[in-house]
C-alpha cells in the first residue's frame, strides 16, 4: 500500500522560507511524476510544482523564482523549498504521485496517490 507522508510546515512570517518533505512508502515509482499541491480555505486545490523522472520542473506561475521541487530517491522523498514566502502562500500543502502512463507531467495532472498535507501559514 502506497503512503506519503509529508512534514515541514510551519508558520513564519512574509518573507521567511521552509522546506517540506514527502516521504513515499510501498511506492516504486518515485522516479515518475511527482507533484506539490495547495488549498486555501474556502478555495480549491490548485498545484504549486511538479517533477517528473527526468528532473524537469513545471510551477505555476504564483511560485515561479521563489519555490524549488526536488526528489532525493535516496530517501524516497520529495521534496519542495519555498523561499520569500507571502501571506497568499498560507495552504495545506499536499504531496501527490504516479499519473496515468502516457500523461504529461505537469500541475494539472491526475495523480493517483495523495498525502494528507501539511499546512503552511505565513504571517504579514
Amino acid at each position: 500500500q502506497v503512503h506519503l507522508v509529508e512534514s515541514g510546515g510551519g508558520s513564519v512570517q512574509d518573507g521567511g522560507s521552509l522546506t517540506l518533505s514527502c516521504v513515499a512508502s510501498g511506492y516504486r515509482g518515485l522516479g515518475g511524476c511527482m507533484g506539490w499541491f495547495r488549498q486555501a480555505p474556502g478555495k480549491e486545490r490548485e498545484g504549486v510544482a511538479a517533477i517528473d523522472g527526468d528532473g524537469s520542473t513545471k510551477y505555476d506561475d504564483s511560485v515561479k523564482g521563489r519555490f524549488t521541487v526536488s526528489k532525493d530517491k535516496g530517501k524516497s522523498t520529495l521534496i519542495l523549498q519555498m523561499n520569500d514566502l507571502k501571506p497568499e502562500d498560507t495552504a495545506m500543502y499536499v504531496c501527490a504521485a504516479e499519473i496515468p502512463r502516457g500523461d504529461a507531467c505537469d500541475i494539472g495532472a491526475h495523480f493517483g496517490y495523495w498525502g494528507q498535507g501539511t499546512q503552511v501559514t505565513v504571517s504579514s
